[in-house]
């Protein structure tokens, strides 16, 4: 999308707004399946957590991809959008086995962290096909809140488990189909992440049942020009080489299986916020913007830097500017950034905002959350309307005090 055409979906759809590209995220998903086309059977499995829209789901499913969900709703969105169950993993961590069970019930491939829940699923439901999460004790990213395979995560199985684990598969009975790690979101190192692999195959000969193993995801994407990214192509090359070798040793042909999130749906997005106030101090000047963390929370809650461009006027004198929302304490989305003049009126284009933001978006402050925008074949198509007050108050419950009667506001 272009900035003029960016700045013409600010007017028909007015801030703050969530637009996603639909062309980028196809790209990536052909990114992602090209550069392990050398092995026979790959299953990419989209990270609903990331962008949950439903439009957003449909679009993956248009382009072939699965579903990772972590909770029972994701499911039922999953099938709201027209997946198959079994095309819809469920690998929820510390949620009860009512949880898991409902997603067997519906027929989602099963996926456990947890010797406890384990053992007890496989002793109700041992003919059930149910995938194992490990933990390799390995950091393969750069920011301890997003990186999980590490040995103080609270995700996964430890390796050092491994023989806790077969007493109870044998005990059990249970039909383990497929082993699984996740190492979390900024991988740095293609070297590390393929030292993680290797102990995940040394796991998966411990089983002989297999149909898949499940390498997570975790690939980082570029935050600016110059950023330094996952070499998905290297990985690709190198991982499949070796996955394929695992196969011949193992005695069959498994799947390769992948859940991206941020890596499909991140460069897709752009967040369109209006300059308020453009507030000068004896030290600092401040773009104060029609929004706040309760929108964007990534920069306040894991450090993150999204760039930010001044659509309205791309060709002024750079300044540097702390970009703030105005929610009523501190939320800054900038400090000191070098941004083309900004006057009040002004739209800003916050780059990357495709995951993980408007997921995380709520009402603090009794703020609306944004309306999302989807750019599909050159058009733009609401995907979502913007809130209302109503919907603030939808499933509040009124009391009279005089009378203490209770009365519900809005059905």
């Amino acid at each position: 999308m272009q900035d003029n055409q960016l700045l013409q979906i600010a007017k028909d759809f007015g801030s703050p707004l969530y637009i996603y590209d639909a062309k980028r995220i196809a790209t990536q998903y052909q990114r992602l399946t090209s550069a392990f086309k050398g092995v026979n059977n790959l299953k990419i499995n989209y990270a609903v957590k990331a962008l949950s829209n439903i439009s957003v789901i449909k679009l993956m499913k248009q382009l072939g991809s699965g579903l990772d969900t972590v909770s029972i709703q994701e499911v039922q969105l999953g099938l709201a959008a027209g997946f198959n169950a079994e095309n819809i993993i469920f690998t929820p961590n510390g949620v009860s086995l009512g949880e898991i069970e409902r997603a067997a019930e519906l027929g989602c491939q099963i996926n456990i962290d947890n010797l406890s829940v384990l053992e007890q699923f496989g002793t109700k439901h041992p003919k059930t096909p149910v995938c194992i999460r490990i933990n390799p004790h390995v950091m393969a990213g750069g920011n301890t809140n997003i990186s999980v395979g590490h040995i103080d995560s609270k995700f996964g199985i430890s390796i050092h488990q491994i023989p806790h684990i077969l007493r109870i598969v044998e005990n059990t009975k249970m039909n383990i189909n497929g082993i699984h790690m996740h190492t979390g979101s900024d991988i740095l190192d293609i070297d590390v992440f393929l030292y993680a692999s290797e102990i995940l195959f040394d796991t998966a000969k411990n089983f002989r049942d297999l149909e898949f193993i499940d390498f997570g995801s975790g690939f980082k994407v570029p935050y600016k020009t110059g950023d330094i990214e996952t070499n998905i192509e290297e990985l690709g090359e190198k991982l499949s080489a070796r996955f394929n070798t695992f196969c011949k040793e193992y005695g069959k042909d498994l799947t390769l299986a992948f859940e991206p999130g941020k890596f499909l749906v991140s460069e897709s997005g752009q967040f369109l916020v209006n300059v308020n106030v453009v507030k000068q101090t004896t030290s600092t000047v401040f773009a104060q913007v029609d929004s706040g963390f309760n929108h964007l929370i990534r920069p306040m809650l894991y450090g993150s830097q999204h760039e930010i461009r001044n659509i309205s006027n791309p060709e002024g004198r750079e300044r540097f500017y702390s970009v703030v929302g105005y929610i009523c304490e501190t939320d800054t989305f900038a400090n000191n950034r070098r941004i083309n003049e900004i006057n009040e009126g002004d739209i800003l284009a916050f780059s990357n905002a495709g995951a993980y933001c408007f997921s995380m978006a709520s009402n603090y402050n009794s703020r609306y959350r944004p309306a999302e925008v989807l750019w599909y074949n050159d058009k733009a198509h609401l995907i979502r309307e913007r809130e209302t007050i109503e919907d603030i108050l939808r499933h509040q419950v009124e009391v009279d005090f005089k009378s203490e009667k209770i009365k519900t506001i809005s059905k």
